[in-house]
């Protein structure tokens, strides 16, 4: 074997351990095979204090059901119609998702909506996504007709502008054929990586469209999307939050914002129905 393919192993291990990190500790096989309960129920109907159906987008190696264990409760307590989907699955790997080109996943979330909107009769739904699953409804909205179908996108910790891992991202050049293997495997991930041809065209001419709003919620101690600002989007109708102004407290990071962080929580709350929109702050891991 070559010395660089030696190399190359514990390289793409850890780029694969350290995107592992959005798959929430709590979920099992079990659980993401179970039924989810009480989200994705198409029977529900949006009522007039929350008209639109919030379509929640997992991220990357994660799923529909063990990446919403505790958001989608949270929503579905406040009179939300929640419903969640699969998307960027590769043959042969069950249950860890967002591995496939995602321009393809981004297609999967139109068709998603689509199906959700007629269940419920609404014009437009609501997108709150993790990681990957906050950035990749851009590409819907701005290349697939999304932004006249989505009121409002929520990203919890997105890599807008794509990760470098914590650095680890700046060692792929040294390995010859590293970054073509990441490609053919796992394109999710090589489309993630900073200056990757798909952030490229997905950030040309402006982070957002019109007639969208846009929330980014983030960490500083974000250990998976770095640089965290990068995380950050720039246009018109954009909120950013860094949880640690809101609560100096908070040490959530890539993880823990996306499955159990109620400040984060309160904020896609916020984000949903800024109309009724409430300060948040340290005592809201209580609300």
């Amino acid at each position: 074997m070559l010395p660089w393919k030696r190399l190359l192993r514990p390289l793409a291990a850890l780029v694969l351990t350290a995107a592992a990190a959005t798959l929430p500790a709590a979920g099992t096989a079990q659980a993401a095979t179970a039924p989810s309960s009480g989200w994705n129920d198409y029977s529900c109907k949006p009522s007039a204090a929350h008209p639109r159906p919030v379509v929640l987008v997992h991220g990357t190696l994660g799923n529909s059901v063990d990446n919403w264990l505790g958001l989608a409760p949270y929503l579905t307590s406040r009179g939300y119609c929640v419903f969640s989907l699969d998307y960027g699955q590769l043959d042969g790997v069950p249950l860890f998702h967002g591995l496939g080109p995602i321009d393809r996943s981004a297609a999967q979330l139109s068709v998603f909506v689509d199906k959700v909107l007629s269940a419920t009769g609404a014009a437009e739904a609501d997108l709150v996504g993790h990681s990957q699953g906050g950035m990749m409804p851009r590409y819907y909205l701005k290349f697939l007709g999304g932004a006249a179908k989505v009121n409002a996108l929520v990203g919890i910790a997105p890599d807008n502008h794509g990760t470098t891992l914590s650095g680890l991202t700046n060692l792929l050049p040294y390995f010859p054929g590293a970054e073509d293997l990441l490609k053919a495997t796992t394109p999710g991930l090589a489309d993630q990586i900073v200056g990757s041809a798909f952030l490229t065209k997905l950030n040309a001419g402006g982070d957002t469209v019109p007639g969208v709003r846009y929330t980014v919620i983030a960490s500083q101690y974000d250990e998976v999307v770095t640089p965290w600002r990068s995380q950050y989007l720039s246009g018109s109708d954009v909120r950013n939050v860094l949880l640690q102004d809101l609560c100096p407290l908070d040490l959530s990071e890539h993880l823990a914002i996306g499955l159990l962080d109620r400040i984060a929580f309160h904020e896609v709350a916020n984000a949903l129905d800024p109309a009724h929109a409430t300060a948040s702050t340290c005592a809201s891991v209580f609300s």
